[in-house]
């Protein structure tokens, strides 16, 4: 049973995955061709990170599971620190925002490997919270809190959400006082909501959501464009590669609304089967999840296919209007390299979770360890 869902699983990917790089062509060639001189540079560069995440998520997915776990905070700490450089000299700033690092002409965005490396963070945290001193619950929750200040200052408000929430996700999955779960919970919104008000950019989104066309050049202006897409798309679509939005009317039409693109060519018909695919994708992934005798492995895998799940979900929302704009790309479709790189690591973690049987749990003072690997 377990062998088949891995290989129903690796099927639905594999159809998004060809679904993306259709339409990351399809919706780039015209602005690639226009602006860099080769109708292909966005279309090449996705394909080397494809083979590149590929080849990483398949070694990974042959790795013992327990040394990734045990090793959570490492993991952590490293992307931490790449994601404080993007606030010194080697960061690159664009459009206001400084989320990239620039290594050797590529722009790496750290905040897509800090999303699951808090995951490994937040489930060794909330797993092992009871033997910890109160000395050492300040010091590791720092693990938590850092990066997502760092998101913060940045300013990264997308990836800063959708990080808390998989801490909160991993944090319900786990034996973790539920008072103390449900208070935290509170305090949490709060503060988001207070953060999402303290910038007048985000307010803007926030009123522009509900109002696109009180503001229909500017602020509203890439909302009423992804509107009228899925409008000129009907039910069978104009075809691939017959979009008209994507010449230079909608901003971002490869990366964060290349679900609008892939709205107006293929349709209401194609729109449902990309739904249909994420769904299969995150039933599948949950069923797998439920065959994993290790609670913590379990809890690892169900984490991460939360987190692409609720992104692709979000941003489906978002480019529908039925969520304001929080600048999250569509995950294995959207144009970005480090998405791309990120999102296939993360799979791979999870089939290395999968390889793991059954776990001997030996407690220590630090760490869970010691699997039986199938």
């Amino acid at each position: 049973m377990e062998s088949k869902l891995k290989q129903y699983m690796l099927v639905d990917l594999f159809l998004i995955i060809i679904v993306g790089i259709i339409m990351v062509y399809s919706s780039s060639y015209i602005y690639a061709k226009e602006v860099i001189g080769s109708s292909t540079y966005f279309l090449f560069k996705q394909l080397i990170f494809l083979i590149l995440g590929g080849i990483v998520a398949y070694v990974i997915s042959k790795t013992k599971f327990s040394f990734w776990y045990r090793n959570s905070y490492k993991l952590n700490t490293i992307a931490t620190f790449l994601l404080l450089f993007t606030l010194t000299p080697l960061g690159v700033s664009i459009k206001g925002s400084n989320r990239w690092l620039n290594i050797l002409g590529l722009n790496l965005q750290p905040g897509e490997f800090v999303k699951y490396t808090i995951v490994f963070s937040a489930i060794y945290f909330f797993n092992n919270y009871k033997k910890y001193s109160r000395n050492d619950l300040i010091l590791y929750s720092m693990q938590l809190l850092v990066p997502l200040t760092i998101l913060i200052v940045q300013p990264d408000f997308g990836t800063f959400t959708i990080s808390a929430i998989l801490i909160a996700f991993a944090c319900f999955l786990s034996d973790f006082s539920r008072k103390y779960f449900y208070s935290a919970i509170c305090v949490g919104a709060i503060a988001i909501s207070g953060i999402l008000v303290s910038a007048p950019y985000r307010v803007k989104r926030l009123l522009t959501f509900l109002d696109p066309w009180g503001d229909p050049q500017n602020s509203g202006f890439q909302i009423i464009q992804s509107y009228l897409a899925f409008a000129n798309g009907h039910i069978f679509g104009q075809g691939i590669g017959n979009s008209n939005e994507k010449l230079f009317y909608l901003p971002e039409a490869y990366n964060d609304f290349i679900f609008s693109v892939l709205g107006e060519e293929i349709g209401l018909i194609g729109v449902i089967c990309v739904v249909a695919l994420y769904t299969v994708f995150v039933f599948l992934g949950f069923k797998l999840a439920l065959t994993v005798k290790s609670k913590i492995n379990a809890s690892f895998i169900a984490t991460i296919i939360f987190a692409i799940g609720f992104q692709a979900f979000l941003n489906m929302g978002v480019v529908l209007g039925l969520l304001p704009t929080k600048g999250l790309n569509l995950p294995f479709i959207s144009y970005g390299g480090s998405s791309l790189f990120a999102n296939l690591v993360g799979i791979g973690f999870v089939f290395s979770a999968l390889a793991v049987k059954s776990q001997i749990m030996h407690e220590s003072d630090s760490i869970h360890k010691s699997y039986t690997i199938r």
